[in-house]
């Protein structure tokens, strides 16, 4: 799937030492803690997995899921970027060839992302391309040292796509 700037490429076992390198960056890692080589294999490989790729160099990774149940149908994404990838409108061109595949070719009519309430720079990314704030989940997600933080849930409908 071609954006503006970025290709999204299904997920293959070649990526995997890159999505590590990624998700083990510290400015990453902060967000997306966690991840070993068996977990990266195990939870980003796979039909809803895809490398964010910039002029044939993977940057990052985006991934979704699927609520399937006819009452609460909706899709989900995440997002991790390498920090030299940041600041240059990659992870909004991301987001929104994801969605627009969601929308258009996966028949969602609602898509969710939950950021961590403090990671100001993906609130302001997702932003952009049109996601609303929900509401704070208190204590939402546990950190590497145990403790908890809270997320953001932020949706998106097609008409709120920019």
């Amino acid at each position: 799937m071609a954006g503006q700037t970025v290709v999204l490429r299904p997920t293959t076992a070649a990526h995997v030492p890159r999505f590590l390198e990624v998700l083990s960056h510290p400015e990453v890692a902060k967000w997306w803690g966690g991840y070993d080589l068996e977990r990266v294999r195990r939870e980003l490989l796979g039909p809803q997995g895809y490398a964010v790729e910039q002029h044939g160099e993977v940057v990052g990774l985006i991934i979704y899921y699927e609520e399937d149940d006819a009452d609460h149908r909706h899709a989900g994404i995440d997002l991790a970027l390498h920090p030299d990838a940041h600041g240059q409108g990659l992870g909004a061109d991301a987001m929104r060839t994801m969605a627009r595949y969601l929308f258009d070719v996966r028949g969602h009519h609602r898509i969710v992302i939950d950021p961590a309430a403090h990671n100001e720079r993906a609130i302001r990314s997702y932003t952009r391309v049109g996601f609303r704030s929900i509401g704070i989940m208190r204590s939402y997600e546990r950190r590497l040292d145990g403790s908890w933080h809270d997320g953001l849930l932020m949706d998106l409908l097609p008409d709120d796509l920019t």
